[in-house]
């Protein structure tokens, strides 16, 4: 599941979608918001430009809003299971979300160009 080949492989190594060689941000994973989601504009080992049409990413979005709905439905159980007020739930969620909102940019563009793009290993140069 985790082999070079999968989508998987591709989203956890942040790498190209086609040849899973190439870097697909410009910078690895950080907090600096400036430059967390710079990506490259072509793949250097395939050539496989990232940005499919104008706005491609906008799709993303998507991917982000269900991943933060599913993050803050699981924290708000974690929290009932330790008997938690809502006032303190609340501020869990907030306190999740903030922290994880850099991950969470970077892996649902990185799941968004996976939906669209196939692994093919003899693209690579």
């Amino acid at each position: 599941m985790w082999k070079k080949g999968s989508k998987l492989y591709s989203v956890w190594h942040n790498k190209c979608p086609r040849c899973q060689e190439g870097d697909f941000f410009v910078k690895p994973a950080g907090f600096r918001f400036k430059d967390n989601l710079k990506t490259h504009e072509n793949c250097s080992n395939c050539g496989l430009k990232y940005m499919i049409e104008p706005s491609f990413f906008y799709g993303a979005m998507y991917v982000s809003y269900a991943i933060t709905v599913a993050m803050a439905v699981a924290v708000f159980v974690i929290c009932q299971l330790f008997d938690l007020s809502l006032v303190a739930s609340l501020i869990s969620i907030l306190v999740a979300l903030i922290l994880a909102n850099p991950f969470v940019m970077r892996v649902s563009r990185l799941l968004y160009i996976n939906m669209f793009i196939r692994f093919k290993p003899e693209e690579g140069a």
